[in-house]
């Protein structure tokens, strides 16, 4: 019986993730590991141009990392009226992300078509997507891939693709040193895997 006892009490003790962030992160608590990590990179945390440092850092991350707050589905407002039979394209949208590798920002353009199925998106719609996604942290086929399938799932077009060229910080600054080395990934969805709808998607983000 008191076997039985403590197994019911260890499990009830046991508390979830979320319960653990919610409860023991502050930011208090984050700032102080940051001065931390800059004693551990050899600087002296509490000189005059690194005392605000770590307020600073916390502070970005609302913007860095602000697409954890936000959901596609509060961004794409769909309209029947001004729907089309011929593909929609907004190319070289301009983004920021953050490695989850190695946690450097990766930067560059992304490109969208879809086909749409009796309901299209505002223009800026694509946009604001697109800084949904790519503000937290991943990798960048993961970005291309989540933003395809949200478009899929939320506007229903009979086809998607998504074409993302990037530069990473973490090839450029560390490992490789690769300065002009490109990252190219796509994403394709529906109709848009037939040869002749791609290859029409492709000749138009290529053009001037």
């Amino acid at each position: 019986m008191r076997k039985t006892d403590k197994r019911k009490s260890f499990s009830k003790a046991k508390p979830s993730n979320s319960q653990i962030r919610k409860n023991t992160v502050t930011k208090e608590h984050i700032e102080k590991n940051i001065r931390e990590m800059l004693a551990y990179i050899g600087d002296n945390p509490n000189r005059e141009g690194l005392q605000e440092t770590p307020h600073r850092i916390v502070k970005s991350w609302e913007k860095i990392f602000g697409g954890y707050k936000q959901k596609p589905e509060s961004v794409l407002k769909t309209f029947v009226e001004g729907s089309c039979d011929e593909m929609v394209i907004l190319k070289d949208i301009e983004f920021y992300s953050t490695c989850e590798h190695h946690f450097q920002p990766f930067f560059g353009t992304i490109s969208i078509g879809y086909l749409p199925n009796k309901r299209v998106l505002g223009v800026s719609k694509l946009a604001r997507l697109v800084e949904v996604f790519s503000r937290r942290l991943q990798i960048q086929e993961k970005l291309s891939a989540d933003i395809a399938d949200s478009l899929m799932q939320h506007l229903n077009p009979l086809g998607v693709m998504v074409v993302c060229k990037a530069r990473h910080m973490c090839v450029c600054s560390r490992g490789v040193e690769k300065h002009n080395a490109v990252m190219i990934t796509s994403a394709i969805r529906g109709v848009f895997k037939k040869p002749e709808v791609r290859g029409e998607f492709l000749d138009f983000i290529q053009a001037n």
